[in-house]
């Protein structure tokens, strides 16, 4: 069940497993009364008595804003605290006094304009319309509640209904103001080949979170926090957390005030951020998401999980198969021409794989990275006979053929930047600034977008590819574009989102059968933002069993399983040097949409011929690995160990990971809880045979006793578990 109530001045948004509760207070003043467990009914007396508030005779002129929970405050008219909203008036103040003008409960929830944003079927939506009278600025706030999943989502439109030009400095997707302080903060953060680590820590007075301007959602930080409380584990207790369907600039603080309760305030970056709204323009902030659970951290993610899956993911690529695909960068580098590529690719088919993916250096004169980005037309000495030559002979063997692409990025040494200079971002009478030897090209500009979308529009038709890889490798520096007045250089950022999304809209809907997967530096900006145009996206760079292990389950506490690119690489791996077991890359990249990122020639015959094995457990398992209900069991932030497991929707079956990092001398193996079962099945492990209830294994667990004796470091168990009949 989903539903809107509207009961005299309370607006109560529900399903079977949260309300969300807001209220109109004398004057049109909108206050937040509640986020978690559904109730039946909330009466706001309590709520305002607890901060401090009359019930009656309610001022806001008494500075009572400072108290009150708000839903989408601003700053600068009696409340202290950070604010959600600043709009700088012809007069040069910037403060803002939103009133309700009037609400209105849909039916469905509307889309948005340029964003990208959970769909609107199976959603009941409420629109509230509030105005500032001095200004004449206009707030829509949007809300949406689904039936399935245990999440609002919110987002803001402002319009100018005044006669003089405002400048918008800062605009929130989301607000949420807690009664207490009794919470610790979940972030993820890293950097190239670090990404989504996991941390958490108290709340303390005053602010923290996680934030990123650096032009994308990036390596450093993810769009995204939580708030647990002190006593919350992966299995119980209340977790709350806040998402941004975005992919740039953007912040997610939590504010602990002198009262001890805690604000959230999620949305676009507003560090060097301004947009200009002439009389009647409008501008809509990015959606955020709030996700409640009562069932500990992992509840949380599942909620996530299966709100990606059911209302935001593309359609097509839900709950269906994903290629197992090899990945040419760490077999040959740009080291190669077609015909080596070529006896990879037959290699590959050997083995079973589905997809090969020519990835970096078959363009311009592309033989390393200091050139040719932009120059999207292939190096006849590389691959003389051109891209669909090489994809029909790759597609002769029985396999499909994808292809790497960075639209995003030019380099100076390219044809495209000597024709098209101002193309880049840059500062009128600055130094260019390079990183990777290259530059960002202004996605702001629709000349660049229709450039981009002819360049990878003529790569896939030439090509046939039925697979791209979009890459970013360089965040932004001397952010200015030619194609703006000087009082709108602060728009530039949010400007080249919107454009990088409108470039992918025409792309998915032009080529609804390629399989698109996102990469930055490897897991940059892999963000919900994207993923409403691509199902999967590279989860890191570094394919080293033991560091997935961190980066993918940082990943998990947001994103599904479906979403994660995930390869077995070669050894010594290239970024770590680490030697690792064949059987533990495969158990670890089985979290993952599955792959490979080896020469399959340069493996031994064994080795190729646990390949063919591993592809076809691959094939066999896909649907339960990707789609099943997703369980972390043992952390590798907190120990030698890490443990997760996939359990279908009717628990009938199961796939158990453990994976131990270091071996240990005389230690005793462990005994690893599992999550999910049926209590009242029971269950046999498919590898060993042996049968165990799912009670047992969930309130006993199963002993993973790695084989043989002193079998090393990164040692893994990957087991299949399936229902049985009790005879």
């Amino acid at each position: 069940m989903v539903e809107i109530l509207r009961e005299g001045n309370v607006f109560h948004l529900r399903n079977d497993q949260i309300s969300y509760v807001l209220c109109e207070l004398e004057g049109g003043v909108l206050a937040h009364l509640y986020a978690g467990p559904r109730l039946s009914k909330l009466d706001p007396v309590n709520r305002l008595r607890h901060a401090g508030l009359p019930v009656d005779g309610f001022s806001v002129q008494e500075c009572a804003l400072d108290k009150l929970p708000q839903e989408y405050p601003s700053f600068g008219l009696g409340d202290m605290r950070e604010g959600a909203l600043t709009v700088e008036a012809p007069d040069g103040s910037c403060a803002v006094d939103l009133r309700l003008v009037s609400a209105e409960i849909l039916q469905q929830k509307p889309a948005l304009e340029g964003l990208p944003a959970t769909r609107g079927e199976g959603a009941a939506a409420l629109k509230l319309k509030l105005r500032d009278a001095h200004t004449g600025l206009e707030a829509e706030l949007n809300y949406a509640i689904y039936g399935d999943c245990p999440v609002v989502a919110r987002s803001a439109r402002l319009t100018n209904g005044g006669d003089a030009p405002l400048s918008v400095t800062r605009a929130m997707s989301l607000c949420l103001d807690m009664a207490d302080d009794n919470w610790e903060l979940i972030t993820l953060t890293g950097s190239w080949a670090r990404e989504r680590h996991l941390h958490r820590r108290p709340l303390v007075q005053g602010h923290q979170g996680v934030a990123s301007q650096r032009g994308a959602s990036s390596l450093q930080a993810s769009p995204f926090m939580a708030l647990v409380r002190r006593d919350t584990t992966e299995a119980a207790g209340e977790a709350l957390g806040v998402a941004l369907i975005y992919s740039g600039n953007f912040v997610a603080t939590a504010e602990v005030d002198h009262y001890g309760a805690t604000r959230l305030l999620t949305g676009i970056n507003d560090n060097d951020f301004a947009w200009r709204l002439e009389p009647g323009e409008s501008f809509q902030t990015p959606e955020a998401v709030v996700c409640y659970s009562a069932e500990g951290i992992g509840g949380m993610s599942r909620g996530f999980h299966r709100l990606w899956e059911n209302h935001l993911l593309p359609k097509k690529w839900v709950g269906k198969p994903r290629p197992v695909l090899l990945n040419s960068w760490e077999a040959a580098y740009f080291d190669f021409d077609a015909d080596k590529l070529v006896a990879i690719a037959k290699a590959a088919a050997d083995a079973g794989v589905e997809l090969f993916v020519m990835d970096d250096g078959w363009f311009g004169h592309r033989d390393d990275d200091t050139t040719s980005l932009g120059d999207w037309y292939v190096d006849k000495k590389k691959l003389p006979d051109g891209l669909k030559s090489l994809g029909d002979r790759v597609r002769a063997l029985g396999i499909e053929f994808g292809i790497w692409m960075e639209p995003e990025m030019v380099s100076p040494d390219s044809d495209l930047y000597r024709a098209h200079p101002d193309w880049a971002l840059h500062i009128e009478g600055r130094d260019y600034i390079t990183s990777r030897h290259q530059l960002t090209l202004d996605l702001g500009r629709q000349d660049v977008q229709d450039f981009i979308v002819d360049a990878v529009t003529t790569t896939l038709k030439d090509s046939g590819a039925s697979y791209l890889k979009w890459d970013m490798n360089r965040h932004f520096s001397n952010i200015g574009s030619s194609a703006l007045p000087a009082n709108r250089q602060k728009e530039v950022p949010h400007r080249y989102i919107l454009g990088l999304y409108a470039v992918m809209e025409r792309l998915v809907k032009a080529f609804p059968d390629v399989l698109f997967e996102g990469c930055s530096s490897g897991g940059g900006r892999f963000d919900a933002g994207l993923l409403y145009y691509v199902p999967q996206y590279w989860c890191s760079d570094n394919t080293d069993a033991l560091c997935r292990c961190q980066i993918q389950y940082g990943t998990t506490l947001v994103f599904p399983a479906s979403t994660m690119g995930s390869h077995v690489s070669a050894v010594p791996n290239h970024q770590t040097g680490r030697v690792t077991p064949l059987e533990s890359r495969f158990a670890v990249a089985m979290g993952g949409a599955f792959g490979y990122e080896l020469d399959p020639r340069k493996l031994s015959d064994e080795d190729r011929k646990q390949l063919r094995g591993q592809i076809d457990y691959a094939a066999r398992t896909q649907e339960l690995r990707l789609y099943g209900d997703f369980y972390r069991l043992l952390s590798p932030f907190e120990g030698n160990d890490t443990a997760w497991m996939s359990v279908s929707k009717d628990r009938s079956e199961a796939i158990f990971t453990f994976v131990r990092a270091l071996a240990q001398p005389n230690a005793m193996p462990p005994l690893v809880r599992m999550r999910g079962l049926d209590p009242a099945k029971r269950y046999r492990v498919e590898e060993t045979g042996e049968v165990y209830g799912g009670d047992e294994l969930m309130q006993v667990g199963l002993c993973c006793r790695l084989h043989p004796f002193g079998s090393g470091d990164a040692a893994s168990l990957l087991y299949t578990l399936k229902a049985v009949d009790e005879a």
